[in-house]
């Protein structure tokens, strides 16, 4: 009897001071890229063909170039890869891509003149800014004939003018 009454309240005191079943945290709400109006500022870090001077080389690292575009994203808060490649490309699409929490690692193949280009993009983003790094190799007949590197900030500035919206820019 003994034994029963002992095992009976230590029963009773671990149910007491059990705690509730632990809930799953919540997770962070998605981080979502806004279409709209963006600008898009970049500036050359890298430039490299099989013929580069370090004159040609020199000349044009640096050089910063800024396009206002109507930047087109998904309900998945996918960005338009063409709005994206900038000069480096048209007709662009995603080979592979994470777009998650804040983190963008892409590459795009697009059609570039009489080649193609690949790019690869790597960096972050907020609902209204980015900033990457990208790298572009341009190819005809799949042999590779310019390298170049890049940072990439931009910023949303608003929403996109109607008529800029049904044309992508």
């Amino acid at each position: 009897m003994r034994g029963f009454l002992m095992m009976a309240a230590l029963t009773g005191l671990s149910a007491c001071g059990s705690e509730p079943a632990a809930q799953a945290p919540a997770e962070d709400p998605p981080v979502l890229l806004k279409a709209g109006q963006w600008t898009l500022s970049r500036t050359q870090t890298g430039y490299n063909t099989a013929t580069v001077t370090a004159q040609e080389y020199a000349a044009k690292v640096g050089i910063k170039s800024e396009d206002k575009i109507c930047l087109a994203v998904d309900a998945a808060g996918v960005p338009d890869p063409d709005g994206l490649a900038g000069k480096d490309g048209s007709d662009c699409t995603y080979k592979e891509k994470t777009i998650r929490k804040g983190r963008f690692i892409a590459t795009l193949e697009c059609k570039a003149g009489s080649g193609t280009s690949e790019l690869l993009l790597e960096g972050n983003y907020k609902p209204d800014s980015m900033t990457m790094g990208v790298s572009m190799t341009k190819s005809v007949d799949g042999h590779p004939v310019l390298r170049t590197t890049h940072d990439l900030t931009g910023q949303r500035t608003g929403d996109c003018a109607p008529e800029a919206a049904k044309t992508g820019g």
